[in-house]
């Protein structure tokens, strides 16, 4: 296991669209292992391929409290329903937060690290959390998607602030 280096904003690679996986070999299983460690480390709730510079479509989610953890290649959202405006931040871009309008509910297909096709139901957390993946794989951020005049930059300092 290792943690990879993460690409922040103005990476060219954010921007661009992820390829298919075809072969779940060792080294998929591998990035799947690094990126939940490299996603744990910066304590965030999912992380994608593009996010430690692999332009494959590969995604990590992690809700910590729900203790589900979820590796999918090649996902696809096949239903969505409902909405909601929801106030979200990437690894990739950090100290920065907006809302966002994103689906409540959503169904998923994707194969699983052993190459078997999954469905996912997710609402909330977790249709936000696998929607947000799912933009990277398609080279969206969600600074270019959040609700106008809700981006603000809030730095360690300020959450200090805050917490006085």
């Amino acid at each position: 296991m290792a943690i990879r280096n993460l690409r922040y904003e103005g990476d060219e690679i954010l921007s661009k669209k992820s390829r298919d996986i075809d072969v779940i070999d060792d080294k998929i299983l591998e990035l799947a292992n690094d990126m939940f460690d490299t996603m744990h480390k910066f304590e965030g709730v999912g992380l994608a391929g593009p996010q430690v510079g692999i332009l494959k479509r590969i995604i990590v989610i992690d809700l910590y409290e729900e203790g589900e953890q979820y590796a999918l290649i090649n996902p696809v959202i096949i239903s969505q329903k409902g909405e909601q405006i929801v106030d979200e931040g990437c690894l990739s871009f950090p100290n920065q937060f907006a809302k966002v309008r994103r689906a409540k509910e959503i169904v998923v297909e994707a194969l699983d690290l052993k190459g078997k096709k999954v469905k996912i139901k997710g609402k909330d957390l977790l249709a936000q959390a696998l929607q947000h993946e799912i933009d990277h794989l398609n080279g969206e951020v969600f600074v270019n998607k959040c609700e106008a005049g809700t981006l603000e930059t809030i730095t360690a300092e300020d959450k200090a602030k805050k917490n006085k």
